[in-house]
């Protein structure tokens, strides 16, 4: 067993990442329709996951790609969180969104392209809620945990840190997912680190493999994008679960986490 540092665990509402259990975020890449998140939303927390995820800001590589449903897709989210008493994560892409999400989500995603944008983390430290602040696609891990004491110095100490993949010379995944990481900051920092398997490959038959890895590398979490038609998903459905596969992973992922006598959290 490898040693850790102690880990300053984050709680939101009855779920803890970075105690004693194993916590899985899931759930569709954006937010596509009220009947969309709920069917998935009820899906993943039957199958194990204990906070949902969902974007209703999206910035795309493509300008011509789906860029999310805004404010509407807020008001999706906050009725489908209520009715299944699930927590969610949504993407944050700019400091005048904290006003309309602060009531709404649980949990500020920060995504790859604003790891460097300290003006949005400022702000997001003067914050109370929890923020998942994801990896840049080429940052070094010690820019990454810099950006993160942007946010704890700024009085918010609830930071979980999401290893999502850096760009490398190798074309066969989407990005190349550093688990060497996961252990190394598991080892030296008191940050809870969940890992997000789909953007880390970029590849649907990958996601499984790496998040069984993930947890034996001491991740605390994993963050799975699921949909019940990846093919027909708005975005990203190339990296995307459907519900069969995602209860497959989890079925997978159980006997691992027994062994490593951390068990997976479900409400």
């Amino acid at each position: 067993m490898m040693s850790q540092k102690k880990c300053r665990s984050v709680r939101v509402g009855s779920v803890e990442i970075g105690g004693p259990k194993f916590v899985i975020i899931a759930g569709p890449c954006s937010v596509e329709s009220e009947a969309h998140l709920q069917e998935t939303a009820a899906q993943v927390k039957k199958s194990g996951a204990s906070i949902l995820r969902g974007g209703v800001f999206k910035l795309r590589t493509n300008p011509q790609s789906f860029q999310g449903l805004g404010n509407d897709g807020l008001a999706v989210a906050k009725r489908v969180r209520d009715q299944l008493n699930l927590p969610i994560v949504c993407e944050i892409t700019d400091p005048r969104q904290i006003g309309d999400m602060e009531s709404i989500v649980d949990i500020f995603q920060v995504g790859s392209r604003n790891m460097y944008n300290y003006s949005l983390l400022k702000e997001l430290g003067k914050t109370k809620k929890p923020v998942m602040l994801k990896r840049g696609f080429s940052a070094l891990v010690e820019e990454w945990v810099l950006a993160a004491n942007y946010i704890t110095e700024g009085g918010n100490a609830q930071v979980i840190l999401c290893e999502r993949g850096i760009r490398s010379f190798d074309k066969i995944t989407r990005n190349t997912l550093d688990l060497a990481s996961v252990s190394y900051l598991k080892q030296n920092y008191e940050f809870p680190v969940i890992v997000d398997p789909s953007h880390g490959t970029g590849v649907q038959s990958l996601v499984t493999p790496m998040s069984l890895a993930a947890a034996a590398a001491g991740a605390d979490g994993l963050l799975v994008e699921v949909h019940p038609n990846p093919d027909k998903a708005l975005s990203d459905g190339f990296q995307t679960l459907d519900f069969k596969q995602f209860d497959s992973l989890v079925n997978q992922l159980n006997p691992l986490l027994t062994v490593l006598d951390r068990p997976l959290l479900t409400l």
